[in-house]
């Protein structure tokens, strides 16, 4: 059933999308797609966002987002970045449809107004951020697991075996579950998981937290060193908020695609926001600047709890960064499978083994090699999403509206353009630097 269900599904897709694909769109920009596109519900794509949003990325951001920036600075600019990210990917969600035309990937939408170099720096720019947020979530992963084995060994194995698991687990979930659509079942788990170790979590850190009688709020370093922190910290709290992916997202969803979409989105900045940020906050309020970067290591036990944790988010991190990795599965799956029949048959299952296999290894392997979580986080956060997520809606806008929309919107745009193309400058700058700092600090495969 679930075989016919997904061909019936791709035929579907592609009578859809071609129904859209018109005039002057169809061109080189613009391919039919092998996944699944205008089937999903907009409760079916906020519970996506809010779990996949609510990852064991969540884990690292007391230390990655809160402890540069300290209680003030740090609660403005997760206010504010918060705030101003939601507005964007709001803003981004209406131009899904231009003219009646529907773009269904964000590098189309770009390669279709600005030419054929914005498509391709839009498409450089969204999969560097996939293929480093996917390295991220093997670490992740790896990092889950060697905490588990830490647990029943005085001398557990090297975090390199567990990225090696990680990334072969996260290859076998991408291939039975091809699609964003295909893990509609799956969203129900991974919402218990999800839940249950964000509430176990913050039970015994606020126990934790309590115990704590001599925390340090302080920021520490040099002023150079506290400002270049301070805008990584705003980078990954870019990151912890946005995708990059808004159009590929939104073209799962049926009509009216815009409405569910923003429908989708408040339900991610709200009840997805309030715990993400808030196992962030907590995590900073017992333990202070000393917070690990990754929090359950900060932990006082039991034993069985911090074992329960690290599964849960394992288990968890398999779905959520299915969504992370979908549109890079899109293009690859659009490029070589055979469109004229379903997602199913012999040859497109082989085809898409081998596809899938050959990019977790390449993954698994330089994540394996540069075993550094604040980095991931922190460079794909800075010169790619913040371009995608700022920068990119605002150009839109004023090429779409600028002629039609009054001057003090138009200078808004203008405004978010230059801010927000700076701020990216900044924080690739303090990025990189970091990258430096750990490249000198650390030898290949380390054993973190």
């Amino acid at each position: 059933m679930e075989g016919e269900d997904m061909t019936t599904n791709n035929k579907e897709a592609l009578s859809i999308e071609q129904g859209q694909l018109k005039g002057d769109q169809d061109h080189e920009f613009s391919l039919p797609s092998a996944h699944t596109i205008g089937h999903d519900s907009w409760q079916q794509v906020g519970l996506m966002l809010v779990t996949s949003f609510n990852c064991g990325y969540i884990l690292s951001f007391s230390n990655l987002m809160l402890v540069p920036l300290g209680w003030t600075w740090g609660i403005i600019c997760l206010l504010v970045v918060g705030f101003y990210t939601a507005y964007a990917n709001w803003l981004l969600a209406a131009f899904h449809f231009i003219n009646g035309q529907r773009f269904i990937r964000y590098r189309d939408l770009m390669g279709f107004l600005f030419g054929r170099e914005m498509y391709y720096i839009t498409w450089v720019s969204q999969f560097l951020t996939l293929l480093l947020g996917n390295m991220g979530f093997i670490l992740l992963g790896g990092r889950a697991l060697k905490e588990i084995n830490s647990e029943f060994s005085d001398s557990p194995l090297r975090l390199q075996y567990f990225i090696v698991v990680t990334g072969a687990t996260y290859f076998i979930y991408s291939f039975l579950i091809p699609t964003m659509s295909a893990m509609r079942w799956w969203l129900g788990p991974s919402t218990v998981l999800t839940f249950a170790y964000i509430v176990i979590l913050l039970v015994v850190v606020v126990k934790d937290g309590k115990a704590n009688t001599k925390r340090d709020y302080a920021i520490h370093g040099n002023k150079a060193d506290r400002v270049l922190n301070a805008f990584g910290a705003i980078s990954a709290i870019i990151v912890c908020n946005t995708s990059g992916l808004l159009l590929e997202i939104q073209s799962t969803l049926r009509k009216p695609a815009v409405s569910n979409m923003r429908k989708a989105l408040y339900m991610q900045f709200s009840v997805g926001l309030v715990f993400y940020y808030g196992v962030s906050m907590v995590g900073y309020w017992a333990y202070g600047s000393t917070v690990s970067e990754y929090l359950p290591e900060e932990l006082s036990g039991p034993n069985s709890v911090k074992v329960l944790i690290n599964a849960a988010v394992f288990l968890q991190s398999v779905v959520s960064q299915h969504m992370f990795a979908a549109p890079i599965h899109e293009t690859l799956d659009t490029k070589f499978l055979k469109l004229e029949t379903g997602m199913n048959t012999k040859e497109n299952l082989k085809r898409r083994f081998y596809m899938r296999a050959l990019l977790f290894s390449v993954n698994s392997f330089v994540t394996a090699a540069f075993p550094f979580m604040g980095d991931f986080v922190n460079l794909f956060g800075s010169f790619t999403l913040v371009p995608l997520t700022f920068v990119f809606p605002s150009m839109i806008f004023i090429k779409v509206k600028g002629k039609t929309a009054r001057l003090e919107k138009n200078l808004w745009h203008w405004f978010n353009i230059v801010i927000f193309s700076l701020l990216a400058v900044v924080t690739t700058i303090s990025a990189v630097r970091l990258i430096v700092n750990n490249v000198q600090k650390y030898q290949f495969f380390a054993d973190t």
